[in-house]
């Protein structure tokens, strides 16, 4: 076993590597660019060496700069995660003419499968099966025009060096070959720098089923059954799972078979994924399969087939690099229960997914039995625009498909973020969805049910009720705070939520708080209010635990009011946890709701969970004006990390007091930035579309007599 080992990765993955190296004894070297230098994976590992600036392609994609690390450090291996250079065969052979050890296939394995139209005619000798298509070197439009026809419509275009989901056209028709086929080669250019392509006949009712392979340099194979990735959004995996729903074990033997064929074809160590799509219109068939890919690393959804096996992955990636056999035989690989896994993105899934990036206020993942989470964050740190915005995987197993899923939804349910955008509610809707609870899906699942996967639930009064305390300040507990020597206290509070104005009255008598102005009535007593573990000063997750509640906390008396969790970025976040008894519409029920505070520039974010839901809210400060959009030096700044949806102005523009500048959306609400003064708009330094940091400058503004 190697002593030190190098992560050229970074993030998640970099975090899951160091965990079972540690384990292992296995000293580690993480790489980090400028936008990780306070990243998890940085100070999870044993030594950090710096490599360049925040872009990839001069950090995490400079080879030179990776194995200089290693050499520099005395490491005997380098890990590549996934993504960046781990199915790069330039990088493997440079990794070893260095003297080092690259852990993963051979680079000749990588290249056998880089290209797709050259690994399936090399799948189609070893006797596994493909789609029908036309995987040739002809390349001429006429000419595959022609065998679009002979494959028979609909066919998919692909791009030979594609991946990602990028580089693909689904064409139904004749006519419309020649445009989807120039369109493709123009994203598949830009995209990979090579703009050949394949044809494939498109198999309606798709599902994406993989299998885990894996094999050591004694000419052992193995593999670790299937996963099904058929939730899918524009061909990215969404939630995983192992087994495949509704495989037989006929199925399940001609499949994984022809999966250690692949990889005995390619002589292949280390591990791997052959993906196969399958005719999912009906029950899976053992010749209703084909090959599509190899992937010759660790996949991100490994953690199911973990679960469902009981091996550590990486520690076996770690043993066949240093030149061990593989730990087990075939026959001694089970199958124990369901796993299902769940992306957790910056994203937001109303505004088309588009990645979101910047300060991360509060994370809290829903714990409980059969529950992993694989993370690369903690709360108070920065998801950063360079990279991948993934958060964190959520892992449930569980003995049956059902129990795993009710894992899940639970643990999604129990989740809390605030500070940024993410795709919690959209995977937590998923996991209740029906068709795919009943094992019905295909990748075209979430397309077709997209508008019910995002519907909103409505704010109850409940919700705005917790939100008004926590944004006036009032302690629920300290009565006396609004003693009277008659009648009732009244404050007025005005809520956004989604770009709209919410205004009440919470009032304070003596059956306790409730509010008013709308529809409904809710009231609640008996209050009670805690500090959950994650909220309170100094607690973060152990030390190679990212991710996971680890942290507990007795305190006598009773805490009451709330705990400040950390302030990093120059924001300062509040957490309280309120369990009471509310009344709404003559019924009474028991409410447990958790409450992130987190200042901004212009009031304050409140993010509320309750009943598995999340509620973002902004309060705005009545006292702030027009100050709280600009700075003592004229400039206009962005109150909070967000997207630039319109710029109403431009350099020499005469404005004047309250006139509107440009329009922010953040935390899935609009807010609009006026002119604090008369002046004049001496440079607008972003553009619609675009991406702003909190307190970055937006507008610079001077007065009109400075010219």
């Amino acid at each position: 076993m190697f002593s030190k080992i190098l992560i050229a990765n970074r993030g998640e993955i970099a975090c899951r590597i160091i965990r079972t190296a540690r384990r292992l004894g296995v000293r580690t070297v993480a790489v980090y660019s400028d936008a990780d230098a306070e990243a998890q994976h940085r100070k999870l590992a044993d030594e950090a060496v710096h490599i360049g600036p925040s872009p990839a392609r001069e950090s995490y994609l400079s080879g030179e700069k990776i194995i200089a690390a290693a050499l520099a450090t005395g490491a005997e291996a380098i890990h590549p995660g996934y993504g960046f250079l781990s199915e790069n065969p330039d990088f493997v052979g440079a990794v070893e003419k260095a003297g080092l050890v690259f852990i993963g296939p051979s680079a000749g394995s990588i290249r056998a499968m880089g290209l797709k139209d050259a690994a399936k005619r090399l799948m189609e000798k070893a006797g596994v099966p493909v789609v029908p298509g036309y995987h040739g070197d002809n390349q001429d439009v006429g000419f595959l025009a022609v065998e679009a026809d002979r494959i028979g419509y609909p066919v998919l275009i692909k791009a030979s060096a594609g991946g990602g989901g990028k580089g693909m056209r689904r064409v139904e028709r004749t006519e419309d070959f020649a445009a989807a086929l120039e369109s493709c080669r123009r994203e598949a250019k830009s995209s990979f720098g090579d703009d050949k392509v394949l044809i494939e006949k498109y198999i309606s009712s798709p599902r994406h089923i993989e299998v885990q392979v894996f094999g050591d340099s004694q000419g052992n194979t193995v593999h670790l059954f299937e996963r099904d990735c058929s939730l899918q959004r524009r061909h990215q995996k969404v939630i995983e799972e192992a087994p495949a729903p509704g495989m037989s074990e006929a199925v399940r033997a001609a499949m994984t078979g022809a999966a250690v064929k692949a990889a005995q074809a390619v002589n292949y160590k280390g591990a791997g994924t052959i993906e196969f799509i399958a005719d999912g219109s009906d029950s899976l068939r053992p010749d209703g399969f084909w090959f599509m890919e190899m992937n010759t690393r660790l996949q991100v959804e490994h953690p199911v087939t973990e679960a469902i096996t009981g091996f550590d992955l990486v520690e076996w990636q770690l043993r066949v690099a240093a030149g061990e056999a593989l730990p087990v035989t075939q026959e001694q690989i089970h199958i124990h229960g369901h796993a299902v896994e769940a992306r957790l993105y910056a994203e937001d899934p109303a505004g088309g997914f588009l990645p979101q990036a910047g300060r991360i206020d509060h994370l809290a993942f829903g714990a409980g039995e059969g529950i992993r989470i694989d993370g690369g964050v903690i709360g108070g740190d920065t998801v950063s625009p360079f990279y991948d915005p993934m958060i964190a995987k959520v892992i449930a197993h569980g003995a049956t498909r059902d129990a795993a899923l009710d894992r899940l939804g639970s643990a999604l349910g129990g989740t809390h973020i605030a500070g940024l955008a993410t795709n919690r509610d959209f995977l937590r809707a998923l996991s209740v969805d029906a068709t795919f609870r009943a094992g019905r899906m295909d990748t075209g699942l979430i397309e077709r049910d997209l508008d019910a996967l995002l519907r909103k639930p409505e704010i109850s009064e409940e919700v705005l009720l917790v939100a008004a305390l926590a944004a006036l300040e009032i302690d629920p507990q300290a009565s006396h705070a609004e003693f009277r020597h008659w009648g009732e206290a009244s404050r007025r509070v005005v809520l956004l939520a989604d770009g709209e104005s919410i205004e009440r009255r919470v009032v304070f008598d003596e059956a306790g708080y409730r509010l008013i102005g709308g529809a409904a009535e809710a009231r609640i007593s008996g209050v009670s209010v805690g500090v959950p573990p994650s909220a309170l000063p100094g607690i973060s997750p152990s030390r190679g635990e990212i991710g996971r509640e680890t942290a507990s906390f007795t305190h006598s008396p009773p805490l009451r009011g709330r705990c400040r969790e950390a302030t990093e970025g120059g924001a300062t976040t509040t957490g309280l946890t309120i369990a009471a008894r509310t009344e709404q519409n003559g019924t009474s029920a028991h409410l447990t709701a958790r409450v992130v505070i987190t200042p901004t520039r212009v009031g304050k974010s409140v993010s509320v969970l309750l009943a598995g839901e999340t509620f973002v809210f902004l309060h705005p400060d009545p006292l702030s004006g027009a100050d709280a959009a600009h700075g003592g030096s004229g400039d206009i700044l962005a109150p909070m990390t967000g997207v630039v949806r319109l710029v109403e102005v431009k350099a020499g523009d005469a404005v004047k007091a309250g006139d509107r500048l440009l329009v922010m959306e953040a935390m899935k609400m609009e807010h609009t930035l006026k002119a604090p003064r008369d002046a004049v708009v001496d440079a607008v330094l972003v553009a619609e579309g675009g991406q702003a940091e909190g307190g970055s400058v937006l507008v610079k503004l001077k007065d009109a007599a400075d010219g």
